[in-house]
């Protein structure tokens, strides 16, 4: 199948799915006069790719998973790799998550000061 349709089964933009084989998640084949080749396994592919963004694992993380299901396994996280991934994402998530709670409790605290403010004016 040409771009446009492996675009319109998977919900992914053709950009999307060009920058993809440029980071090595899709190998499409050419065929004589160019265009671009994909098949089934590369539906499940890009399914599994937009998935894992979809929870915040970036396209450039997701080879790892990738290259589980090539290797023939159901699931893209059935290999050790993927789950190196996921513990990275959980550390990251875990660091904003920590900064996050400093800024709101700093733009809290700024709150109440100026509210204190308010109140005396």
């Amino acid at each position: 199948m040409r771009i446009g349709e492996l675009a319109r089964q998977t919900g992914a933009t053709p950009k999307a799915l060009r920058y993809y084989e440029q980071v090595g998640l899709l190998g499409a084949q050419r065929l004589a006069n160019g265009y671009r080749d994909y098949d089934e396994r590369d539906v499940r592919l890009v399914k599994e790719v937009r998935a894992l963004g979809a929870v915040g694992i970036r396209a450039e993380q997701a080879k790892p998973f990738v290259e589980c299901l090539i290797s023939g396994h159901e699931q893209g996280d059935d290999c050790a790799a993927p789950l190196a991934v996921y513990r990275t994402v959980v550390d990251d998530l875990e660091t904003r998550i920590t900064e996050l709670g400093r800024r709101r409790d700093t733009i809290s605290e700024l709150l109440r000061e100026a509210e204190a403010r308010d109140a005396i004016a």
